[in-house]
């Protein structure tokens, strides 16, 4: 018999989903402390605009760094909390003593790829586990993410 937690979704799928989300949730916090060194060290003419674009995107991120931890504890599961394990968990790695604008922009461009990645294979994990609350939050991030990574993409000249 299927043991279901206290939404109605089975245990075991629960489990699966809390610790993608759980990756995510790290992938998010080394991007989040990379736009923020972006943000307080880019110098150069594009100052003001990116000064300005790199503070509007690490509070972007670190919303949903709180929406991801939180509905990690709705699935019953607890979210990573410490620095180290998530450098140990995410993908998106440390981005250090970077100040130009357009190497700024791309390292926010990979981390965007990197997410995307990662909240649609969450979005097929959580079909499969009906679990509509983790698909719609994947589906607005998605949706939200592709058109800003189209939007840097403009910005290079890409």
């Amino acid at each position: 018999m299927q043991q279901l937690n206290v939404i109605g979704l089975d245990h075991h799928h629960a489990e699966q989903l809390g610790e993608k989300l759980n990756t995510l949730l790290a992938n998010y916090q080394i991007f989040y402390m990379n736009v923020r060194g972006f943000h307080w060290n880019i110098k150069g003419q594009e100052f003001f605009e990116l000064h300005a674009k790199f503070e509007e995107t690490y509070n972007d991120l670190l919303l949903k760094i709180d929406e991801i931890a939180e509905r990690i504890l709705t699935l019953g599961q607890r979210p990573l909390h410490a620095y180290s394990t998530y450098i140990k968990s995410s993908e998106i790695q440390e981005a250090k003593d970077i100040h130009d604008g357009k190497a700024c922009v791309r390292e926010i461009l990979d981390s965007y790829r990197v997410t995307i990645r990662l909240q649609r294979e969450l979005l097929e994990l959580a079909g499969d586990a009906g679990d509509e609350g983790t698909s719609a939050l994947m589906s607005d991030y998605i949706k939200e993410q592709e058109k800003t990574a189209w939007m840097l993409t403009s910005y290079l000249g890409s």
